[in-house]
């Protein structure tokens, strides 16, 4: 991965702080009513769009750490990594400013 896609990356998961403490305040029950409404909005879409990964990369971070079983730490984690590949692979492919 090239240090511009890195550094693309971290302006984004910053880029978003409404986002971050909209989530940062919600109880186990909120984030899990956050998650399905993501998952609504992701299958009303089609797709994945650039800010749709990042808060769920911020949503499933919140979710990992306030599981209560390993299992739902596991698949939250899963999918959370499974995001910022997916917003490395659409960055990857953006064509370089200037270009």
């Amino acid at each position: 991965m090239s240090l511009k896609v890195v550094r693309e990356i971290k302006k984004l998961e910053k880029g978003d702080p409404a986002y971050r403490a909209f989530v940062l305040g919600m109880d186990k029950l909120e984030l899990l009513e956050e998650m399905m409404r993501f998952q609504e909005e992701r299958s009303k879409k089609g797709h994945l769009t650039i800010k749709m990964m990042v808060q769920g990369q911020i949503l499933f971070k919140a979710l990992e750490e306030s599981a209560e079983t390993e299992e739902l730490r596991a698949l939250t984690r899963s999918y959370r990594r499974h995001l910022k590949y997916e917003l490395e692979a659409h960055l990857k492919n953006l064509p370089a400013v200037g270009e």
